[in-house]
């Protein structure tokens, strides 16, 4: 018997595998995909996801982020990061750096899916292994989720997003978020010659119209060649009952998740995993659900709050004027977003 199965081999469940083998665990991740696999989402690193995985040995590619910036017409409210710079790095090239080090530190891969989850008083028994212990982290539509019966409806506007990578030199060293009406443009610094735009909203999803709304963003990228294929998630909103059951518990997506509005979602799931490890090498998993409620708490509010604000035509105009009429509350929130 192994001690953990890790269902899903994506970022939060390499950093997973990674701290539990790193503790002197034996684990086996579960990935259906193989090889380096891309996904829609914003790229941006936050700077304690940075520094948790160096913590890791991991140091990927990419290029500085000093900060977020808001935009709305003429209107701009920037913060800067407090603790240091966050990294804007291609999915692509933050999956190899993760799978490689991974491999280092004697983390096991088996190509299959986790959809049925048999658990003892002592283990558990899934994808033809039995381990004392699985982790969830198979995103935002997590079968072991299902498996377990945890996923609970989701009310309220059914958000998806979109994003594709264009060759073009960054011209920020910031994250852009460019609000229109019931829509958001996220633009993302991955390399020195190339940036990744995402839209996120309602469907459908319309991502050469958006550019199109924002005069100074098409300008930017007026002649750039696409450097990827269109790419989308969604439904955002994904929740939860519990996030553990007997001897699994779930990280990252799986274990709920509200939007990607605040571009902290990879941040929040690195922090999970790291606490599921913790409560699995004590034996006491029930003590993650009590980390999970404190881990995302304040993402929890400050997403949900922005997304009703944002719900509300008369209310939506005013976010980014505000933000740029306090600039310390919103150097406050964006701290509280890197972390």
């Amino acid at each position: 018997m192994i001690d953990l199965i890790v269902a899903g081999g994506g970022p939060v469940g390499l950093v997973t595998a990674i701290t539990a083998s790193m503790a002197g665990l034996e684990v086996v991740i579960v990935e259906p995909r193989t090889g380096i696999v891309d996904k829609a989402c914003g790229e941006g690193l936050m700077p304690q996801a940075l520094a948790r995985l160096s913590t890791l040995g991991i140091d990927p590619d990419g290029v500085d982020l000093t900060g977020i910036r808001y935009l709305s017409g003429s209107r701009v409210a920037r913060a800067q990061f407090s603790a240091g710079p966050g990294r804007g790095v291609r999915r692509t090239v933050l999956h190899e750096a993760m799978l490689g080090r991974a491999l280092e530190v004697g983390v096991s891969i088996l190509p299959g899916t986790v959809t049925r989850v048999e658990q003892t008083a002592g283990g558990v028994h899934a994808a033809g292994l039995d381990a004392r212990y699985l982790v969830g982290a198979d995103g935002l539509h997590s079968a072991v989720r299902r498996a377990l019966g945890l996923a609970a409806s989701s009310s309220g506007v059914r958000r998806f997003g979109v994003r594709q990578h264009f060759r073009v030199a960054p011209w920020s060293d910031m994250v852009e978020v460019h609000w229109l009406p019931g829509q958001e443009v996220y633009v993302t610094p991955v390399s020195p010659d190339t940036v990744g735009v995402a839209l996120l909203g309602p469907s459908p999803l319309d991502l050469p119209s958006a550019i199109a709304r924002l005069p100074t963003l098409a300008g930017h990228l007026s002649g750039a060649a696409e450097a990827s294929s269109l790419r989308g998630a969604g439904p955002l909103r994904q929740s939860t009952t519990a996030r553990v059951a007997g001897r699994v518990l779930l990280v990252g997506d799986a274990a709920g998740y509200v939007d990607a509005l605040t571009g902290e979602g990879i941040r929040v799931g690195f922090a999970q995993a790291q606490a599921a490890v913790a409560a699995i090498a004590a034996n006491q998993p029930q003590r993650y659900e009590a980390a999970w409620r404190r881990i995302t708490r304040s993402y929890r509010n400050l997403t949900n709050t922005l997304l009703w604000v944002g719900a509300h035509p008369r209310l939506r105009p005013m976010i980014v004027p505000t933000a740029a009429a306090l600039p310390r509350t919103f150097t406050r929130i964006v701290d509280q977003i890197a972390g």
